[in-house]
């Protein structure tokens, strides 16, 4: 069970750096921080990190972007997209996703280094 009512972006900016990194459970290459898993657990959104791990070895536009900014944004009607861009602002990926139940309107992580991360950890 999760408190995804209760998450905000605040809660997520007080992470700075990380104590542990974890391996996501099906990409073993993966790892992601202390924030990351906060926002997994609190969000119910461990999909999210399945998204961006799983893609990693699929998609060769993506691979070959060492450093890479994933934006999930979340319209009124709980559809959302999940995009992928360079860190300059060039899309090399995105999907359309029918329902999420996702609490925040927006959220970023960062992938680099096989590490997912939030910005406020960097």
């Amino acid at each position: 069970m999760n408190d995804a009512s209760k998450l905000t972006k605040a809660d997520l900016e007080q992470f700075t750096g990380t104590e542990y990194y974890y391996r996501h459970s099906i990409n073993r290459k993966v790892l992601f921080t202390d924030g990351v898993k906060y926002l997994a657990e609190k969000a119910g959104a461990y999909w999210l990190l399945d998204e961006i791990a799983l893609i990693q070895p699929r998609d060769e536009r993506v691979a070959v972007e060492e450093f890479q900014v994933w934006t999930l944004s979340v319209a009124a009607d709980k559809t959302a997209s999940l995009e992928c861009d360079d860190g300059n602002g060039n899309v090399v990926y995105s999907k359309d996703i029918g329902f999420t139940d996702f609490p925040l309107d927006e959220v970023k992580l960062w992938f680099a280094n096989d590490v997912i991360y939030l910005p406020s950890e960097h």
